[in-house]
């Protein structure tokens, strides 16, 4: 079975049979990046500043979570944005050991604040989002375009870590810049939550094109009813973008601890 950097759709249930193929090596990744870019030796760099075994706050995963089905680490698609890389480590929030073999899956909207597979009723429905409560059980979306762009799924490597390359979320009306994130194991979900960033990188990235096209924001991460520090990326500048680091501790054995 080929690996996913094509895009195509891919069996998760047979691709976690075979973790080997699950991930990108991060290590790999960063010694091949260009001279010129900001330094960043290793991802655990960055994961030596967000290093935390607590486990991480659920927060909803909203009116635009599809199943994909889409195992790849670039999930651009042509997307104009400021490029981001993410590395993600998934971890037991009881021992802090690395879980290899889990699913993440993440999604997030464009420069303009649409979501792929659902463009048409995005704005009707970012206004209706204000209205509810924090914790409204969001059923999965049913598509209503074909599209996938910002869209993607990879497997967990032998330390527990995935990485993706997509762009800085923009933003839309009622919520703060954010990306959102699921963590699979066993085919079950046990952690949706949401992915945010600093204010002031928020704001530097916002007033660059394409994004400065979209004007009017109006929540920020103070104001912002699922914000919480815990949830917020670790962030340095790579070249003409960024590299993103979190650690999610998730409830693995299903006991809320």
């Amino acid at each position: 079975m080929r690996h996913d950097h094509e895009g195509q759709r891919v069996s998760r249930r047979r691709l976690i049979t075979n973790i080997g193929i699950g991930s990108l090596g991060l290590g790999g990744l960063l010694t091949a990046r260009s001279a010129g870019a900001t330094a960043v030796t290793d991802y655990r760099d960055l994961f030596s500043e967000a290093r935390t075994c607590t486990l991480t706050p659920a927060r909803s995963k909203g009116p635009f979570y599809l199943d994909a089905d889409m195992i790849r680490s670039d999930i651009r698609d042509n997307k104009p944005g400021v490029r981001l890389r993410l590395a993600i480590k998934v971890q037991d929030s009881e021992t802090c050991q690395p879980l290899p073999g889990a699913v993440v899956d993440i999604w997030q909207c464009d420069a303009s604040g649409l979501y792929s597979g659902g463009e048409r009723g995005s704005m009707i429905q970012h206004v209706e989002s204000r209205q509810i409560t924090r914790d409204r059980p969001w059923p999965d979306m049913t598509p209503t375009d074909g599209k996938r762009y910002l869209r993607g799924a990879q497997v967990t490597d032998g330390e527990g870590v995935v990485e993706f390359t997509t762009i800085w979320p923009g933003w839309y009306p009622g919520r703060t810049v954010h990306i959102h994130a699921m963590v699979l194991i066993g085919g079950s979900r046990v952690l949706t939550t949401q992915l945010m960033f600093e204010e002031t990188l928020n704001g530097k990235v916002l007033s660059q094109p394409p994004y400065g096209q979209h004007i009017g924001r109006d929540t920020y991460n103070t104001s912002d009813f699922y914000y919480d520090h815990r949830l917020l990326l670790t962030v340095v500048e790579d070249g003409d973008g960024y590299w993103g680091a979190i650690i999610l501790s998730v409830d693995s054995d299903g006991d809320s601890r």
